[in-house]
Formats: C-alpha cells, sequence, structure tokens
C-alpha cells in the first residue's frame, strides 16, 4: 500500500494533486504547528497576466495552534470581492464555467476549521478529475502526537500496514531510506516534470494554484499532468 502525508494547503499546486494521485491513501497531516506565511492559507493565481498571491483570511492563526486549531475568517464582503478577481482574471479561460461551482462551494462550506475546509476541497477537485486516493486527517486516528519528525512518519506508515511511502522531493534531506527499509518499506521521492499549457495570450507562469490549471485545462489534458512526474 502506498502512503503519503502532507499539511493542508488550500487550492495547492499541480504537484500536490500529483502526490495525493501516485498513492492508495494520502494523509493531512493537520496535528502539528501551524507554519505563518506558509502555503495552508496562501497561494498563487494568474491577475493581469502576472503571479498574484492571495491569503484566505483565518482567526487568530499562531504557530502555538495546530493546524486543526486553526478556524477560517472569511465573511460575504471577502468572498465577494475574491470572486469578482477569480471572474475578472479567468471569465476569457476556456473551463472557467466548469470550475467555478468548485470554488463557490469551498467558499459556502458550513466548517470553520480551516483544515476541515482543505480537505473538502480536495475531495471536490478530487472528483471533477477523476481521483480516487482516499483521504483522511492525521488528527482524527494515528493518536502519535508525542513523536516527531521522521519517527512519527514511520509510525503512521506502520500503523496504515503501508510498504511504500512516497513523499515530496523538498524533503530529500530529512528522510533516510535505511529508516525506512528497516520497517519493511520503500522510500520514494516525487519530482514533477515541467508543466505547461497556453494561458490566453499571456507568457506562461508555472506552478501556480491549481485553479490556475483547472480554468485552462480539461480534465484529459490534467489527467496527463497529473501522471508527469518521476519517482526518487
Amino acid at each position: 500500500m502506498k502512503l503519503a502525508i502532507m499539511q493542508p494547503y488550500i487550492f495547492p499546486y499541480i504537484g500536490y494533486f500529483q502526490l495525493i494521485k501516485a498513492v492508495d491513501k494520502f494523509v493531512i497531516y493537520d496535528d502539528v504547528n501551524f507554519i505563518n506565511r506558509g502555503w495552508i492559507n496562501r497561494n498563487r493565481i494568474l491577475v493581469n497576466g502576472k503571479d498574484s498571491l492571495f491569503t484566505i483570511p483565518l482567526k487568530e492563526a499562531s504557530q502555538n495552534k495546530l493546524i486543526n486549531e486553526i478556524e477560517v475568517n472569511w465573511d460575504d464582503a471577502w468572498k465577494s470581492k475574491w470572486l469578482k478577481t477569480l471572474e475578472q482574471s479567468y471569465k476569457k479561460a476556456p473551463y472557467f464555467q466548469q470550475v467555478r461551482p468548485i470554488i463557490e462551494q469551498t467558499l459556502e462550506q458550513e466548517k470553520t476549521i480551516f483544515s476541515e475546509i482543505i480537505v473538502e476541497n480536495l475531495k471536490l477537485i478530487n472528483v471533477y478529475l477523476g481521483i480516487t486516493t482516499e483521504i483522511i486527517s492525521s488528527s482524527s486516528i494515528y493518536q502519535n502526537t508525542e513523536l516527531k519528525a521522521q519517527t512519527r512518519i514511520v509510525d503512521i506508515c506502520l500503523q496504515e500496514k503501508a510498504n511504500h511511502y512516497i513523499n515530496p522531493i523538498g524533503g530529500i534531506e530529512l528522510y533516510q531510506r535505511e529508516v525506512f527499509e528497516k520497517q519493511g518499506m520503500q522510500l520514494n521521492f516525487i519530482k514533477s516534470k515541467p508543466v505547461q499549457y497556453p494561458q490566453l495570450k499571456n507568457d506562461f507562469v508555472p506552478w501556480l494554484s491549481i485553479i490556475d490549471v483547472l480554468m485552462f485545462n480539461s480534465v484529459e489534458q490534467i489527467q496527463t499532468f497529473l501522471d508527469s512526474y518521476e519517482l526518487v
């Protein structure tokens, strides 16, 4: 069984979904400390042909809190403004009408815990793209918060009886293959290949939020992007 573990990110870039599709079960690592100015509640979209950062407002976000303790702080005025920005930026994109409902459903959730909203957002996008990977939150099952770093990751893998753990390439210095091999597990790192597509008449801006990918590409095309990686 292939397993991956990642912190929750809102509308993450396509590499996040490559990792989800590459495994049988995807664990949302939500009972670790929140990171200020990280990517949990931020990402980039295309505005006037240039990358532009958007930030989902949160209530009293702090690195002294766990991710699953952080609440969202959006209101109708913020939602309306952001939707207007998206419409102005993407209304001419070929798949705007198909993608807008996914964004609206995310904003209309009654949940207040941001990590729970992110989980639902990921599931919505997965359904749209035909990704069937099971998603589970680490806070809901493993009860091993006393463990840290690699030791905790290995423990989650053991609890899930995984024999293959896949991590983003950015963690290549954090995890040792021999540690996993001693527990009968294979360790690999996923490395995304360049993904490029037309963004109207603009010069291409890579690695934006999945929103941008969804707006400009058919489901069939995105499915080819999802397999555009190598395991190292």
